[in-house]
């Protein structure tokens, strides 16, 4: 069963609307054994996590950007037109955030991430109670909801630090005030959901578009390989660089499913620029061969809002969408990363765009990997699925988990070589791979960290590595990029990154409501 087509059902505690996916009985009526009574109720509580909690954090308005964006814009390296308006934009671009004055912002993110969790804690707590299911069926749901419960664990870590940490559903209004749990153990909870989801939920080792959009083994893995990296970098810096390198090494070898990096279109022997493989992913719906975790959208139900993102607010009369938004700018120093000669990404159409073909009036640069074009000039609803876990993120895992545990072997080397190569489409491959090849750790890790943030633009990994390499990435002439300390290094709006900025203050309205909390988050 397609997830754009199932109700946003939710868990017992915490129940909102469903707005108008399917009429359901309302759940805040049912108790917990007569909701977990059928197989088709355990199905659905499950189903509403593909919709809540850490997916929520791809979602956004037209105005505000997606949370996502949040680190985009402390970086400095990215803008949003209604930052005037949206005070947790200018207020993270000027580094004056605090939990007050994007307080209600944060706490919106909280209680997503929290509503999640609950959910997953009580699909967690019932399903194995419930009658009817197969063994195979009430694994699957588990793996399902332990995926989901991992992956709001680890937006909430790395923006918080230390966090409640609680795996019972709310049941009663006994322990309502949780204090703070160590990062540590959020982490050995991550991990431990991941690992059994992975070990024992028997599911598919095929892709997400061929498995109903539905979480693979392969999702799984990804999402395990990524918290592992994170690990082994700040603030925890538990060094399972090995980890990571394995598991990432058994995605690219087949093990959870058949990846691999979608290549260009040729036209007597040169590249077809419309058909790249940037155009490719851009003008298809899920590529079931590189998309490797996907958050599914729907035309007619939940539309994605990217596609407004893709001109700004001056070209709106332009499309059929009554708005458009610059809501992720790039600044000038960010696209001098690319080389503008050889890289691919930065030519235009590619990556990004700044000129209106059709009248050929020119504007600030904006993404054009979000470019719509059913959505922009037909329906003015964009149904197209966002990646948020990529082969190519696989790819670079592998090689900086490599490089740090083993050395620069072949396999880094390659798979390295994999991404830069196919950006570098005019460089002969055996070139990229014989500079690579003569590295050093150090250099040949910083080299990945260059690609991490040249080819996850669209995945929004900039600052969550800044945070965890603890270095921050400048370009003194186009197409270079060497690290400074994030802490202490000024970013383009002139603001100088503190040990603070690091984390996320606490949301100010969370802090009143929870005294257990209690009022400082690392320096705020």
């Amino acid at each position: 069963m397609k997830i754009k087509y199932i109700a946003c059902l939710l868990g017992l505690v915490f129940l909102g609307s469903c707005d108008d996916f399917l009429e359901e009985e309302p759940l805040s009526e049912l108790s917990s054994d007569q909701f977990f009574s059928e197989p088709d109720q355990a199905f659905s509580a499950v189903n509403s996590l593909y919709r809540n909690g850490a997916p929520q954090m791809t979602d956004g308005g037209v105005y505000s950007g997606t949370p996502l964006m949040l680190g985009a814009y402390m970086s400095g390296f990215f803008t949003n037109e209604y930052a005037g308006q949206e005070l947790h934009v200018s207020n993270t671009q000027q580094l004056t955030l605090n939990g007050d004055n994007i307080g209600t912002y944060l706490q919106d993110r909280w209680r997503e991430l929290y509503l999640g969790i609950s959910r997953a804690n009580n699909a967690i707590k019932y399903i194995p109670e419930t009658p009817e299911l197969t063994d195979a069926q009430r694994n699957q749901l588990l793996a399902e909801a332990k995926f989901f419960r991992a992956f709001s664990y680890y937006y909430l870590v790395r923006w918080f630090g230390p966090v409640p940490l609680t795996t019972e559903p709310y049941e009663s209004l006994e322990n309502l005030y949780l204090e703070r749990s160590p990062i540590a153990d959020i982490y050995a909870l991550i991990e431990a959901d991941l690992t059994e989801a992975l070990n024992q939920g028997n599911l598919p080792t095929t892709n997400m578009v061929d498995n109903g959009k539905r979480i693979t083994a392969g999702a799984v893995a990804t999402l395990l390989a990524d918290v592992y990296l994170t690990m082994s970098g700040n603030p925890l810096n538990a060094d399972r660089y090995a980890d990571a390198a394995t598991l990432a090494q058994d995605i690219i070898n087949g093990e959870y499913g058949s990846y691999a990096l979608v290549q260009h279109d040729e036209v007597d022997g040169a590249v077809d620029l419309e058909n790249s493989a940037y155009n490719k992913l851009r003008k298809g719906d899920a590529s079931a061969t590189e998309d490797i975790y996907i958050k599914e959208y729907d035309p007619e139900i939940g539309t994605a809002v990217y596609a407004r993102y893709s001109y700004p607010v001056a070209l709106a009369s332009e499309v059929l969408y009554d708005i458009t938004n610059g809501a992720y700018q790039p600044s000038d120093q960010f696209l001098d990363f690319y080389d503008s000669a050889m890289d691919l990404r930065a030519q235009e159409r590619q990556f990004f765009h700044s000129t209106y073909i059709p009248t050929g009036q020119t504007f600030e640069t904006a993404p054009f990997f979000w470019h719509d074009d059913t959505a922009i000039f037909e329906t003015a609803r964009s149904g197209k699925d966002f990646a948020v876990y990529t082969y190519s993120d696989v790819l670079l895992i592998a090689a900086e988990a490599i490089a740090m545990s083993s050395g620069v072997n072949a396999d880094a080397v390659d798979y390295l070589a994999q991404v830069r190569g196919r950006a570098y489409w005019n460089t002969d491959a055996t070139t990229i791979t014989s500079e690579l090849s003569g590295m050093g750790a150090t250099a040949f890790v910083e080299e990945v960290w260059k690609e991490r943030h040249r080819e996850l633009v669209f995945e929004f990994r900039n600052w969550f590595d800044i945070v965890r390499t603890g270095k921050f990435p400048v370009s003194n002439t186009p197409g270079s990029i060497t690290f400074v300390d994030a802490v202490g290094h000024t970013t383009e709006n002139g603001k100088q990154i503190e040990s603070k900025h690091m984390l996320l203050p606490l949301p100010g309205p969370e802090l009143q409501r929870n005294p257990s909390l209690g009022s400082d988050n690392n320096g705020y």
